[in-house]
């Protein structure tokens, strides 16, 4: 799978995981664990983007704030409608950005 391609499966979860938490964290939370564990295994196959890439700025403060966004997600949120929110802009975000990646 290419790169642009593994972006998409990471902002398709983010996305998946933000609808599932500000529709019922509490109902959902086994789901939204196996999906963040997924998530973080997708971010881990993602190959080196190359430093002249526009998306690599964006990537890169997306790798600094997901860990703190998993461990909010596992722990439970405080705020499962703003963590939500948070996980949902990510995902839109990386969708929009990965046109900035080759096919």
């Amino acid at each position: 799978m290419d790169m642009r391609n593994k972006i998409l499966d990471i902002a398709m979860n983010l996305n998946r995981i933000g609808n599932w938490a500000a529709d019922d964290y509490h109902t959902k939370k086994k789901r939204i664990k196996t999906f963040l564990e997924n998530t973080t295994k997708y971010i881990q196959e993602v190959d080196k983007i190359p430093q002249h890439s526009p998306f690599k700025k964006t990537y890169i403060r997306f790798i600094d704030e997901y860990p703190a966004l998993k461990r909010e997600g596992l722990k439970g949120p405080k705020n499962p409608l703003w963590w939500a929110e948070k996980m949902m802009t990510w995902g839109n975000i990386l969708t929009h950005r990965s046109t900035f990646l080759s096919k």
